[in-house]
């Protein structure tokens, strides 16, 4: 399915952890590589820019970082990206360049590609948010199915085994997520998508769409 595929969601070139996609055909599989990624990685970044803050935490000097943010390893924070007031990072935290991470915002097994921003009361684990993405105050990801059997990512009337107990979110670039929506576990979003508030995803929702509820997703218009 080529639309779930890293290519087709995401531009990752020339980003600093883009290797950590080589060779994986659809982003979730990836999640279980992070934090051996983030430790192999971090050893080798340019001590100009990044400083070790602990036991495999590596922080850009340009980040700002607030006292009251609690920081698990394994994890790299990027140049220029603000973590604030009670931010809780579990490990396994990969995050990009320019990002927020927001007051009580709790991060766990993600990438953050760039320029992502989770600025207000956020949960996102297991999850893969593309380039500029963005999620609305109060939205999560689920990233655990109610009955914990392994999760599917649904397209249509197909399904793809992705062999994950925990499989949040993938958002593809520049997907906007509306305030107080869930989206549950397998849920992936094309680049450009938006998602109106307070809905409830599941599924593949296309690149250039707006979901406005389930069974109701248009594509997007582009007047001249």
């Amino acid at each position: 399915m080529k639309e779930l595929t890293v290519s087709q969601l995401f531009n990752v070139e020339n980003k600093l952890f883009a290797p950590l996609f080589d060779g994986a055909q659809y982003p979730f599989e990836v999640l279980s590589k992070i934090g051996d990624f983030i430790k192999s990685l971090g050893s080798t970044l340019n001590k100009d820019i990044y400083e070790e803050k602990g036991e495999n935490i590596w922080i850009a000097k340009t980040a700002k970082v607030a006292p009251s943010a609690s920081i698990t390893g394994p994890c790299i924070i990027g140049e220029n990206t603000e973590v604030r007031h009670c931010a809780f990072i579990r490990g396994n935290a990969l995050i990009g360049n320019d990002c927020v991470v927001g007051n009580s915002t709790e991060l766990k097994n993600v990438v953050l590609i760039g320029k992502v921003q989770v600025p207000h009361y956020n949960y996102v684990g297991d999850s893969v948010l593309g380039y500029g993405s963005h999620m609305g105050a109060g939205s999560i990801t689920s990233n655990v199915k109610s009955d914990k059997t392994l999760v599917t990512v649904k397209v249509g009337n197909e399904k793809i085994e992705t062999g994950l107990k925990k499989f949040g979110a993938i958002l593809g670039d520049y997907v906007e997520v509306g305030c107080g929506s869930v989206l549950n576990p397998g849920t992936v979003i094309g680049s450009h998508s938006n998602i109106y508030p307070l809905s409830s995803v599941r599924g593949f929702v296309p690149q250039n769409s707006i979901y406005k509820k389930a069974g109701e997703v248009v594509e997007k218009r582009h007047d001249s």
